[in-house]
């Protein structure tokens, strides 16, 4: 640390304060020639007067005292240990015994130089405290690979540090995250890599993945696309099978015909019963085959009882009609059926919602329909448009009245987003493409809404927005009801695409409107839920509520829950409360299948809720035998490093050594403070003329 004092005034103002003291010293106590103290005294008290003015006279000029201070900032070298199950399947004792001691030599001779930290890396990336690695740290146990999480771990924990270099262990295979690649692109540090793995093609038949939808429907056909792979199976064969509840329900035979085979191949199962299913794929072995874990995938399918069904009635015909459909087919938990309305002569009672295009109107038919839908109080949509009987709507009561001001007279109306709407959420992607959606031809007239009314979308005008709804809710009433004031919903699924080269925003609007409308409100007093599949690495949680009489949130009795395996293990527990509800981590479970039974007692009532949910197994790491030391070497090139063999891992202690951008880094800090503001300064000012003042009183004066 270097100590400087500063003043912007030239050096003779200093001798100047020098000698205005000296004058002031010595007038003080040789003006009078009888000398009221003796001569040794007055020569003390004068160099104390002196001093102390000098100090004062100083202080006038503000000087600052300037303070050099200067850090060194050793390099850090940071190294990854990839610690994921795939490193281990080329030579399990190699990687746990030998791997690790030179690994162990190599950090030891950098530790020497510079500071090292190491991390391990896997599903997750975790700081080894030891820096030594043992078996606690690097097991080779986690079942998925980060690797592009390493880079912004260490981009968090040592932002403005002097990194010197980054040493990555890894087979170069990941499953989650990024491409580790694109996460070093800012990296002004070297980034080495030491090739783990095998890069050998063995003898190998792949399940790649099973393309599937994750519904389907009881009494239908769901179709599995499994994607095979085979390495060095020419001339040989394979069954492939898919195997539910212990029994075969579809196989095929494959014949590989070359040493790089890949085919997709179409299976199709028949749903022949609700609830969550798994369903086991596999192929089977070959001759000189090692690694099974890649020949089989599971997946579950939810078989539902029946799909979700949608009339669309319509005045006449119009292109919001195939827009509609459209958006509402994308979502596969729908059937849409549509009709003009005068064609109509089905029974209503089997359809879950009911879309009204420009109706009621004056066309006798409707009144028909209208009247059976409000008997048996099934959720309505109204788009209103020119055909549409506004007197009959207004007759009908669903929360909206519209008078018109002027006959045949219409506006054109953009949707202007409510922000304090609740009833369920749009994407921010959504909200913005509202602004480029053409208007909808709207009544100009007067809009009156009850106070259960919730606006979606406000009707603006020339720029204005308007308290005039676009589209509006009402589910105060025994059925919910949803009204569209305006036509010209097929120009918005067309700008959608113009922008986007999707429907994905026009969709999500019509899915969100529809699911609301036609979704059952579950009123039981006491659910209990939690998610249909979990993986292994995963912890099963539950969220239940408890309703009172008044149908308010209550969370006063404890809630018992019974966890049962396939194989009869329970497991028991106790919720915990949050807020008005209840919660429950129930931690991690071996794979299977597992039953849930939730019962509480409130006030004379014991009330139950049931359940299940399956643990899927998470082997990605398994499936994947060849090593990928061609992402290594993009890692290393990109940043001017270098890729090293376990077996030259010595080598990294020199290349990094004799790197002439990995050295030490000095930092300087200045600081200037004023001396004015130094307490010690005044301190010594007060003593000085404290002491002053005890001689002058010792030796008899004032």
């Amino acid at each position: 640390m270097n100590l400087n004092i500063v003043t912007e005034y030239p050096f003779w103002f200093i001798l100047l304060c020098l000698l205005l003291a000296g004058l002031y010293a010595f007038a003080l106590y040789f003006r009078d020639k009888k000398h009221e103290f003796p001569l040794w005294l007055s020569r003390l008290l004068t160099v104390f007067r002196f001093i102390t003015v000098s100090i004062l006279a100083f202080l006038l000029l503000s000087p600052l005292l300037k303070t050099i201070t200067r850090t060194i900032d050793y390099p850090i070298i940071i190294l990854g240990q990839d610690n994921s199950y795939s490193v281990m399947l080329g030579d399990s004792v190699y990687y746990n015994n030998q791997y690790i001691k030179n690994l162990n030599g190599l950090i030891s001779d950098l530790s020497e130089d510079f500071e090292v930290k190491t991390f391990a890396v896997g599903e997750k990336t975790r700081a080894n405290p030891n820096i030594i690695f043992d078996t606690n740290t690097i097991n080779y146990q986690d079942k998925l690979t980060d690797l592009s999480g390493f880079f912004e771990e260490i981009s968090v924990l040592f932002v403005n540090r002097n990194i010197g270099a980054v040493i990555l262990a890894s087979d170069g295979i990941y499953n989650k995250g990024t491409n580790p690649v694109y996460s070093i692109s800012d990296y002004t540090f070297p980034v080495y890599t030491i090739a783990l793995g095998d890069t050998n093609v063995k003898r190998d038949v792949i399940l790649k993945r099973v393309n599937y939808n994750r519904i389907a429907y009881l009494g239908n056909q769901f179709p599995l696309e499994v994607v095979v792979h085979a390495d060095k199976c020419k001339f040989l064969n394979s069954r492939l099978s898919v195997i539910h509840k212990g029994k075969t329900v579809a196989s095929k035979n494959i014949s590989f015909s070359d040493d790089k085979y890949a085919r997709s191949i179409l299976l199709k199962i028949k749903a022949d019963e609700p609830g969550l299913h798994r369903y086991i794929i596999s192929l089977s072995k070959v001759p000189g085959e090692d690694n099974t874990f890649n020949n089989t995938i599971e997946v579950f399918i939810d078989v539902l009882d029946a799909r979700q069904k949608i009339l669309l009635l319509a005045n006449s015909p119009h292109p919001d009609i195939s827009a509609i459909k459209q958006a509402i087919q994308d979502n596969y938990n729908y059937e849409v059926e549509d009709y003009l309305v005068h064609e109509f002569d089905g029974n209503i009672a089997q359809y879950n919602l009911v879309i009204l295009h420009q109706l009621p109107s004056l066309n006798s038919a409707s009144f028909r329909i209208i009247n059976e839908i409000n008997r048996i109080r099934l959720p309505l949509l109204f788009i209103i448009g020119q055909q549409t009987d506004l007197n009959i709507f207004n007759g009908l009561k669903t929360g909206l009245l519209i008078e018109i001001r002027f006959k045949n007279k219409l506006n054109e109306a953009q949707p202007a987003f409510n922000e304090d709407f609740i009833l369920f959420t749009l994407p921010e992607s959504t909200v913005e493409m509202l602004s480029y959606f053409p208007p909808l031809f709207t009544y100009f007239g007067t809009y009156g809404m009850t106070q259960t009314a919730d606006v979606l979308f406000y009707q603006k005008i020339h720029n204005m927005v308007s308290d005039a709804p676009l589209i509006v809710f009402n589910k105060a009433i025994e059925n919910k009801i949803c009204v569209i004031t305006g036509e010209g919903l097929w120009r918005w699924r067309i700008t959608n695409f113009v922008k986007e080269g999707n429907h994905k925003s026009f969709v999500e609007i019509i899915n969100k409107i529809v699911q609301f409308l036609s979704v059952k409100e579950d009123k039981r007093p006491f659910r209990v839920s939690c998610d249909n599949k979990y993986f292994e690495n995963e912890n099963v949680i539950f969220d239940a509520e408890l309703y009172n009489e008044s149908y308010e949130l209550v969370n006063d009795p404890d809630i018992e829950l019974v966890i049962e395996s396939e194989e009869g293990k329970t497991y028991k527990y106790i919720f915990n409360k949050t807020g008005n509800g209840y919660m429950l981590d129930a931690g991690g479970f071996p794979r299977g299948n597992y039953f849930y039974k939730a019962q509480v007692k409130h006030g004379n009532k014991l009330l139950t809720d049931e359940g299940s949910f399956s643990i899927i197994p998470l082997e990605i790491e398994k499936t994947t035998t060849i090593a990928n030391h061609d992402l290594l070497y993009r890692l290393a090139g990109k940043n001017d490093g270098q890729v090293v063999y376990p077996e030259n891992i010595k080598e990294l202690h020199r290349l990094i050594s004799e790197r002439e951008d990995v050295k030490q880094v000095v930092y300087t800090k200045k600081r200037f403070t004023e001396l004015v503001n130094i307490p010690w300064i005044f301190i010594t000012v007060i003593s000085l003329l404290a002491i002053e003042w005890f001689f002058r009183k010792w030796g008899g004066s004032y």
